[in-house]
């Protein structure tokens, strides 16, 4: 009789108590949370993490290490690169990259096609358009 392919599942107990349950994902094998939608043309590499009630669209791709927090939104075509964080509740515009090591804050919206540098912190709420200058993360 074959064998089903069955996920490798990971289990984490939240602060709250709530338990998480992350699979890799098709496309790169980082860790998705069962409650996260990412569509299977997106890339999550290996030691990324995207959280509950996010959402990664086509062709999205996530780099080593990076973190997508809670509910953050990536649309498509958007990149966010090795060890960055998008924070709670944070949108990522259409085609808009987030650089090396950068901080999106919880709620802030990266306006589409914009480029955050490497090490750039982007405030809490803030909307990030493409030109302005963001601070550097300390």
């Amino acid at each position: 009789m074959p064998r089903k392919n069955l996920k490798r599942l990971i289990a984490f107990e939240a602060d709250d108590g709530t338990l998480l349950t992350y699979a890799p994902h098709e496309n790169g094998e980082g860790l998705v949370e069962s409650n996260a939608t990412v569509d299977p043309t997106a890339y999550i590499a290996p030691g990324a993490y995207v959280d509950r009630g996010a959402r990664v669209a086509r062709l999205s791709r996530v780099g080593k290490g990076a973190w997508i927090d809670q509910d953050a939104v990536l649309q498509e075509g958007s990149a966010v690169h090795y060890a960055a964080h998008v924070g709670r509740g944070a949108v990522i515009g259409r085609h808009a990259v987030v650089g090396p090591r950068a901080r999106i804050g919880a709620g802030a919206y990266v306006i589409d096609a914009t480029h955050i540098d490497a090490d750039a912190v982007v405030a809490q709420g803030r909307v990030a358009r493409r030109g302005a200058e963001m601070g550097r993360a300390a």
